[in-house]
């Protein structure tokens, strides 16, 4: 058997999902979309946030020590 048939099978974790046809939605639905889309992006950054300010507060434990 060889290597690559090992892995033949496997999907990978999450498949990326299609764009939105933006030709077939109104401005209303659009300006909806945009709106949707900023709320997940403050959502992403606030869980950057998060991350950051906890790897910060683990470093200065560890380097009071």
């Amino acid at each position: 058997m060889a290597i690559d048939d090992r892995f033949e099978d496997l999907e990978p974790r999450k498949a990326k999902p299609a764009p939105k046809d933006l030709t077939v939605m109104g401005v209303a639905e659009i300006e909806a979309y945009i709106a949707t889309l900023e709320a997940e992006i403050a959502r992403a950054r606030a869980a950057i946030a998060a991350k950051q300010a906890q790897k910060s507060a683990a470093e200065a434990f560890f380097r009071k020590g």
